[in-house]
């Protein structure tokens, strides 16, 4: 019999161990304690709850911490969008819902199934000719891409990322170059895109692996990359994409603008942002550059009664090869997450993806006219931009952040002392926007 209900040691088990210690009792263990500071009353614990209870409780908890979920107007590479809820429901179906890595193809034919799919559906939204298995997130995977220019290159150990990358992505991408050996340079950005002047002087000078670009970039704002694909052709480098995934329903895919390899995050195909993770990197690319991928790859093909089967076509990682051989060594491929992606993308269909960016697009365009209306905000560059912009602002931007907060309202993202980034999604409806306006209206009445 078992001594403490929720300790796996039985009473013999105790005492086999407090013989080895050589000590007769638990209490002995904290002799050297003395005993004017141990606590000898009863613990103020409450008695057991049902689940039920237990849900309420948290949630009263929640409400009282913080006052509970906080309207979202926030963006920066996490955006609120809406998720059918039949995607919780498919997602944690047995033939599915596995955190084993599918080693044994005749055991995993549901992971590998909805992995293929993932990768077609990837490879369609981006345009370009293969996906891989997914990968950790969006700067992860910005950072394979780079090693990947750099090993496509055969003298050049140089790639450049442009100032108006989300700086989260480039102290990753930072990180990856210091230790293998890649230089990352920086293009100056011009009114909030990316200088076209200064990096065509850059490839001119030669030793140039890549280029990496953001679409739209960490603004908001949608960049013009054309003839930049020519340009970073000339020079044998490779031209890299990152994308908000959700956004290139309705935006040029990174094939349009003749991207080598497109990467980004998938969090806004209606995965929720809890607190800021998990996402799921996804890495595209053209045909030619496909054994240089990192991860996997899942194939299609014909067993021996000809019934459809799924394989891992390419696996060039540590697990299977020599570790110096492989493409990558990166192991969380976010399959879970990338199921997610793969049945929201199913459900929503190319229709309701573009309906959700069209709301989001007006409704980011509505809550600028009503911000500049009160005549404390101004955008801050004068660029096109989708459904995420910046603002300057006559005030405190903190208190600003901080005061709506109070008030349920996440409101956007500091930039500096005086710029304010927000972000709207079709979850954002125009009473919601309104309200907001309001709000800041009241704020600044009152610091007045």
């Amino acid at each position: 019999m078992m001594e403490y209900k929720y300790f796996p040691h039985t009473a013999d088990d105790l005492k086999a161990m407090l013989e080895r210690v050589g000590v007769a009792t638990l209490d002995d263990l904290y002799a050297d304690i003395p005993e004017t500071i141990r606590f000898r009353q009863e613990y103020n614990l409450p008695e057991a709850l049902s689940e039920v209870e237990i849900r309420q409780l948290f949630d009263e908890m929640s409400a009282y911490a913080w006052g509970g979920p906080l309207t979202v107007f926030a963006g920066a590479g996490i955006y609120d969008h809406y998720a059918p809820s039949v995607v919780q429901s498919i997602i944690q179906r047995s033939e599915f819902l596995t955190s084993y890595t599918p080693y044994q193809a005749e055991i995993s034919q549901g992971t590998l199934h909805y992995i293929f799919e993932y990768q077609s559906m990837m490879a369609e939204l981006t345009g370009m000719d293969v996906s891989n298995a997914s990968m950790y997130d969006g700067a992860t995977a910005t950072a394979e891409a780079v090693m990947m220019a750099f090993a496509n290159a055969k003298k050049a150990d140089t790639v450049l990322v442009s100032a108006t990358v989300d700086p989260k992505v480039r102290r990753v991408v930072d990180t990856y170059a210091k230790y293998h050996g890649i230089r990352i340079e920086t293009i100056a950005e011009e009114k909030g895109v990316t200088s076209r002047l200064h990096l065509e002087e850059r490839l001119q000078q030669g030793g140039i692996a890549g280029v990496v670009v953001q679409q739209p970039n960490y603004y908001g704002i949608v960049e013009d990359w054309t003839g930049v694909a020519d340009a970073v052709h000339e020079q044998k480098a490779l031209f890299i994409i990152n994308s908000i995934a959700a956004d290139l329903a309705v935006l040029k895919t990174p094939a349009e603008w003749g991207a080598d390899i497109a990467v980004g995050d998938g969090q806004s195909l209606g995965i929720p942002m809890s607190f800021g993770g998990p996402g799921v990197g996804y890495m595209c690319c053209t045909e030619k550059l496909i054994r240089k991928m990192p991860g996997r790859i899942v194939g299609l093909t014909r067993d021996n009664r000809g019934q459809r089967a799924f394989v891992l076509t390419l696996q060039a990682r540590e697990q299977h090869i020599r570790r110096q051989k492989a493409t990558s060594n990166i192991c969380s491929n976010q399959s879970l997450m990338a199921l997610y992606v793969t049945i929201y993308l199913s459900v929503m269909g190319r229709q309701g993806l573009r309906e959700a960016c069209e709301l989001s697009y007006g409704g980011a365009h509505y809550l600028l006219e009503q911000l500049e209306k009160t005549g404390w905000f101004k955008l801050k560059y004068q660029q096109p931009f989708f459904n995420e912009f910046c603002v300057t602002y006559d005030g405190d931007v903190d208190h600003l952040i901080a005061s709506c907060a109070d008030a349920g309202f996440m409101a956007g993202v500091k930039v500096d002392d005086h710029t304010l980034m927000l972000a709207v999604t079709e979850q954002r409806s125009m009473e919601e926007i309104d309200e907001l306006v309001e709000i800041i209206k009241q704020i600044k009445e009152e610091a007045a």
